[in-house]
């Protein structure tokens, strides 16, 4: 039996999911392996450095910093998250990122990016918590039209919820057969379309495939969440998700707010902890 982990994105969702994941730590709960999407990358990173409350921490911390997220940013850079203060400073001087726990950690890590050129999903696989890592996380959470693309190895790419939201099928090809999923939107959820195709076209225009899967989105989006609900309901898989939409703002400037947010994850994984 392998164990697995999936972690849905969301821009400030991701606090549910760091308050499901506190609470699987505080009780030594562990996984074989895990992928996380977007925020459910950049915080989810954190279960396999063992921080319980990390990325609470420095989001109350530096939710108001123009550094971290900020229309100055995103019109001085090109980024709303501030690549330099979130992928450097903050990581590595601020609130340190236990990479020495994360390399040793046997838990396999993976995040999701997509391949601007055309429009799949890459799948990497995070081994040793350096910069080489680091910058597939940060590709991982760069969400399109606010964001600058990410260039690795001569790619270009962007979030990974475009082409893979919730990545249960792909950790059931690695072999995982006991998974847990943590969504960051309600069971019946249904995603609309995309409401700013123009601008997405204007933007994009040198990347039709991009364009594609973003006019398509909603598409796979609600099929992966129609699959879950399906393997759920035979118990195949276990699910920890929000019972109603969470209203937190992608670049949320009030801790109180981040706060309310986690103790929904909280409360949400102690109701399922003996499960």
């Amino acid at each position: 039996m392998k164990k697995g982990l999936v972690m849905e994105g969301g821009a400030m969702r991701g606090m549910f999911t760091c308050g499901v994941l506190d609470v699987l730590m505080e009780n030594g709960i562990s996984f074989d392996g895990a992928v996380g999407v977007s925020a459910g990358a950049t915080f989810g990173c954190n279960i396999k450095s063992g921080q319980i409350g990390r990325a609470l921490r420095y989001n109350k911390k530096y939710c108001t910093d123009y550094r971290y997220h900020s229309i100055r940013s995103l019109i001085t850079t090109g980024d709303i998250y501030n690549v330099s203060f979130c992928y450097d400073e903050l990581p590595y001087k601020l609130d340190k990122w236990d990479i020495d726990v994360f390399k040793n950690n046997p838990m396999e890590f993976y995040c999701v990016a997509t391949d601007i050129n055309t429009g799949k999903a890459v799948y990497h696989k995070c081994e040793t918590g350096e910069k080489s890592d680091i910058v597939w996380i940060q590709a991982s959470a760069s969400m399109p039209l606010v964001s600058r693309p990410v260039e690795i190895d001569g790619g270009l790419y962007l979030d990974g919820g475009i082409s893979d939201s919730i990545p249960l099928k792909f950790m059931e090809g690695l072999g995982y057969d006991k998974i847990l999923v943590i969504e960051t939107q309600p069971r019946d959820y249904v995603k609309e379309k995309q409401k700013y195709m123009p601008l997405v076209r204007l933007m994009l225009r040198k990347y039709p495939n991009m364009i594609k899967c973003m006019e398509e989105r909603y598409l796979m989006y609600n099929e992966e969440k129609r699959y879950i609900r399906e393997k759920e309901e035979r118990g195949e898989i276990e699910v920890i998700r929000p019972l109603k939409p969470l209203n937190v703002s992608p670049v949320e400037k009030n801790p109180d707010e981040l706060e309310r947010v986690y103790q929904l994850g909280r409360e949400a994984a102690l109701k399922y902890l003996n499960r």
